[in-house]
C-alpha cells in the first residue's frame, strides 16, 4: 500500500469504528447477562424459585459517541442482597436477616473479562481489516 491509498482506508476504517464497537459491547453485554441468569439460578447462586428475578436481568443500551454502551442489571431489590448477602439487619418491616451472600454477578463478570480483550481486538480486526 502507499501513501496515497492509506487515506482512503483510514477513512473506510474511521466509518467502521462506531457500529463495531457497538455491535462488540452489545455482544459483550448479552454475554455478561446470560452467564448472570445462569448464576442466579441455583447453588453456590441463589436458588430459583418462580424465575421472576433471574427474568428481571436487563441490557440496556445507551449511545455514545463512535460506539455504544450498555447497562446490565436488575431492578429487582433483591439483587444487592442476594449477591452480597445481609448480615445481622432489619429490613424495612421490621425482619431480622442473617442472610448469606449467594454471589452471580461478580464470578459471571470475572469469567467474562478475560473474553472482553479478545473481543475488542477482533472488533479492530474487522475495522482495519475491512472483515464484516
Amino acid at each position: 500500500m502507499d501513501l496515497d491509498e492509506l487515506g482512503d482506508r483510514l477513512e473506510e476504517a474511521a466509518d467502521r469504528v462506531g457500529p463495531e464497537l457497538n455491535r462488540t459491547v452489545q455482544q459483550q453485554a448479552r454475554l455478561a447477562r446470560a452467564l448472570i441468569r445462569e448464576r442466579a439460578s441455583g447453588r453456590p447462586g441463589p436458588n430459583i424459585i418462580t424465575g421472576a428475578y433471574v427474568a428481571s436481568w436487563q441490557i440496556e443500551p445507551f449511545a455514545v459517541p463512535d460506539g455504544g454502551g450498555a447497562e446490565v442489571g436488575t431492578r429487582k431489590p433483591q439483587g444487592r442482597r442476594l449477591e452480597f448477602g445481609f448480615y445481622d439487619m432489619t429490613d424495612s418491616i421490621g425482619r431480622h436477616f442473617f442472610q448469606v451472600p449467594r454471589p452471580h454477578v461478580e464470578p459471571a463478570v470475572n469469567e467474562l473479562s478475560p473474553e472482553y480483550e479478545a473481543a475488542f481486538a477482533d472488533a479492530l480486526d474487522r475495522i482495519f481489516g475491512g472483515g464484516a
